[in-house]
């Protein structure tokens, strides 16, 4: 069971934020499918080499202030 839900809309804004954070990531590593939450997080936990609870905080944070471009 996945601990947050981001929906393919919610997924582009957030993306933004991610790449801005981490420029070496590209499009093609942060692929996302709404409902692959879990994939998500393994592959970021992957690509930035930090634990599950950083990426969950981080993922959230950027939820919280969808609008906002800071991450």
């Amino acid at each position: 069971m996945t601990e947050i839900s981001i929906t393919n809309k919610e997924w582009e804004r957030v993306k933004i934020k991610i790449q801005r954070k981490y420029n070496h990531l590209t499009d093609e590593q942060l692929r996302y499918t709404e409902g692959e939450e879990e994939g998500l997080i393994n592959n970021l936990m992957n690509l930035v080499k930090r634990d599950r609870r950083y990426v969950l905080f981080t993922l959230r944070k950027a939820l919280v202030n969808i609008d906002n471009n800071r991450l």
